[in-house]
C-alpha cells in the first residue's frame, strides 16, 4: 500500500490517488494484461474445434484473471480491500459488456475510470470521518 494514498482529505491528495489508480489501470490494461488475455476473456472468440487446450469456459478464467491484475493494483494503490473487491467486480461487468460489443473501446476506458473517481471519493468521504 502506498501510503500517500491512504486517507486523501484534499483534492490534491485526492488528484494524487487518482493519478496512481489511472497509471495501475494503464499498467494493468496494456503490458500486463498479454494477448492470450487480451483475446481469450472474450466469450466469442473462435478455438479450433474439440480443443481440450481451449474449453468452452476460458474466456471466463481469462476474464477473471484480468480483473484481479486490476484489483491488484487498486487494492496495492489504496490499501482497501473493498475497493479491490469492487474493481474486481466492476471490470469483469464493464469489460464484458465491451466484448458484448454493447459499448465501445472508449465508453468501456470512461467507465474504468470512472470507477476509479468513485474509489477516491468513497477514500476521501471516509478519511473525513
Amino acid at each position: 500500500m502506498l501510503e500517500f494514498t491512504q486517507h486523501p482529505q484534499t483534492l490534491v491528495q485526492g488528484l494524487v490517488l487518482l493519478f496512481a489508480l489511472a497509471i495501475g489501470h494503464s499498467l494493468a490494461d496494456y503490458p500486463l494484461q498479454g494477448d492470450f488475455l487480451a483475446i481469450h476473456k472474450n466469450r466469442h472468440v473462435k478455438h479450433p474445434a474439440q480443443s481440450r487446450d481451449f474449453p468452452p469456459t476460458l474466456w471466463i478464467h481469462c476474464l477473471l484473471a484480468h480483473s484481479l491484475i486490476h484489483a491488484g493494483f487498486v487494492w496495492v494503490i489504496t490499501g482497501n480491500v473493498f475497493f479491490a473487491l469492487a474493481e474486481t467486480i466492476l471490470h469483469f461487468i464493464i469489460d464484458a459488456v465491451k466484448c458484448e460489443r454493447i459499448t465501445s473501446y472508449h465508453t468501456d476506458q470512461l467507465l474504468h475510470l470512472g470507477c476509479k473517481v468513485l474509489y477516491v471519493v468513497a477514500a476521501m468521504m471516509m478519511s473525513r470521518g
